[in-house]
């Protein structure tokens, strides 16, 4: 695709600048979350209306994501990519200008038309102008938009919402998408269109419907209910599909995702072990700011600087862990980094009310240390044993995974924080008996205010069991917060060890080898 003297020459560069379309793009996924009590007042809407603006937008970015690597070798990849950047910034630019919830929503998808193209497009380009002996260096740079834009995403949010204006959010990605797409021109090397086949229109529409099912039941089964009819229908239905999807695409003779891809060494080992790291990390970036916002009662711009060293720590280490990758392989880097990352997201249970701030920020930069060290080289073991010919249907499949990871990863932790706190909420109210040491104390406790304000003797019971009553569901939450963090834990460790079988593939002289 591109020659190796222009990929020696070039590639630095062109790395930097496919970073900012990837960061723009993840970042967008998570920024809009901050603002959603603001949009309800603007908008006059509820929360389950308002959340919309994101769902839609998580869901086309996978829709889309199929269909990466056939535009890409029909279009040549910097074609794509530019054309994704300038559709993401056209739709940034319409949904700082929304005038409704609709329209808002209208435009998002516009926005994400471009930006679930923009990271599967990247990760090919980049597998295709890095030299393999230097492919682990190039992808620490290039997880940075992976692992810190989803940090950073409510620290910035926050920040805009809170002091400027919520369609700052959208419009802050005009300007840099302008920049990347003339950097983009300037240093990113010109790929050659590749002769095609016919589009796969069965397949993507099969892939497509399915995603689209699966996302919205993971998306909305807490809303709508697991057990509901609408999300066991989705369920079913999109299972089916994707299952008719593997089926038809075995049978393709010109597949739209090459299931093949799986027989290359690790790949496949390195998307499970992808889905693992990608769940431990959505354990921090949701779980940690609501035990923040909603127990301990800090906004959202304190929040998210709490937040703020764990990506800082992730951001260092990335990079670092390129490099360490390049020399010695991946084995003993995932090992080492989900071991830390099992070890602090265990210790992460211990949260309550009365652990300190420091405390936190020390155990979230242990974890983004962790997570530096194991996200880019488990993805880059796995990309390694694919030859560069099907990169792009690769590097698909592997965003892909990372989409139904966080959403699947999410929507499970959140059904077992549902049904832990449930029970643990039962298990404390059978201990508070009228005549339990605790209820008393609580309600001498409450005697001085009550008889001050005068308040009647039944008026003063219902204030006392309403005030117990919420004592209860906190302690409740929390405590279901302490067993998410304990079952991610639980996973990641089961990732450790899987890490152990991790080949890292070399190229040398056209032919393959493998290294520990």
């Amino acid at each position: 695709m591109v020659t190796e003297s222009q990929t020696q020459r070039h590639w630095g560069v062109a790395l930097a600048v496919l970073v900012i379309g990837g960061f723009m793009a993840i970042l967008d996924s998570s920024i809009v979350n901050i603002a959603i009590p603001t949009l309800e007042n603007v908008f006059s809407v509820n929360t389950a209306q308002v959340q919309w603006v994101v769902t839609i937008y998580l869901l086309v970015l996978g829709v889309v994501v199929p269909a990466a690597g056939y535009l890409g070798d029909r279009f040549g990849y910097r074609s794509v990519y530019v054309a994704a950047l300038v559709i993401f910034t056209i739709g940034s630019a319409l949904s700082g200008l929304s005038w409704s919830l609709n329209v808002l929503t209208v435009f998002r998808v516009v926005q994400a038309l471009g930006g679930g193209l923009i990271m599967p497009i990247t990760m090919a380009m980049v597998y295709s102008i890095v030299p393999r002996r230097q492919i682990g260096t190039a992808m620490g740079f290039w997880g940075l938009a992976i692992i810190v834009a989803p940090a950073i995403g409510p620290t910035l949010g926050g920040y805009l919402v809170e002091y400027v204006n919520w369609r700052l959010i959208f419009y802050i990605n005009v300007p840099i998408g302008i920049l990347g797409v003339l950097l983009a021109y300037m240093f990113v090397p010109k790929f050659p269109r590749v002769k095609t086949s016919a589009f796969d229109f069965l397949g993507f529409l099969l892939t497509a419907s399915g995603l689209f099912g699966l996302l919205l039941a993971l998306s909305e089964g807490e809303t709508w209910g697991w057990g509901s009819e609408p999300i066991v229908l989705l369920l079913t239905a999109s299972g089916f599909l994707l299952l008719l999807f593997v089926l038809w695409e075995f049978r393709a003779k010109h597949p739209l995702l090459d299931l093949r891809v799986f027989k290359f060494g690790s790949f496949g080992l390195s998307n499970v072990l992808v889905v693992l790291v990608v769940v431990a990390m959505y354990s921090g970036v949701f779980y940690v700011p609501l035990f923040l916002q909603t127990i301990v009662g800090f906004g959202a711009m304190k929040t998210g600087l709490i937040m703020m060293p764990s990506a800082f720590a992730s951001a260092l280490m990335m990079p670092i862990a390129g490099r360490i990758y390049d020399k010695i392989g991946a084995r003993a880097l995932v090992f080492s980094g989900m071991t830390l990352l099992a070890v602090t997201t265990y210790l992460l249970h211990n949260l309550s009310t009365g652990t300190s701030v420091g405390q936190v920020i020390l155990w979230l930069t242990l974890r983004g240390v962790g997570m530096g060290m194991a996200m880019m080289p488990v993805t880059t073991a796995g990309m390694s044993a694919v030859p560069t010919e099907h990169v792009g249907g690769a590097s698909a499949i592997n965003n892909i995974m990372q989409r139904v990871a966080g959403s699947f990863g999410l929507a499970g932790l959140t059904a077992l924080l549902q049904h832990q706190s449930t029970m643990h909420a039962q298990m404390l109210a059978s201990s508070y008996t009228p005549t339990s040491a605790s209820a008393t104390q609580l309600f001498h406790g409450l005697q001085g205010m009550i008889a001050g304000e005068g308040i009647p003797g039944i008026q003063a019971l219902h204030i006392t069991m309403t005030t117990l009553h919420g004592m209860i569901e906190q302690q409740a939450f929390v405590m279901g917060i302490d067993d998410v963090f304990v079952a991610a834990s639980a996973f990641i460790v089961v990732g450790a060890v899987l890490s152990l079988a991790l080949k890292t593939y070399r190229t040398h002289g056209g032919s393959a080898r493998t290294m520990a």
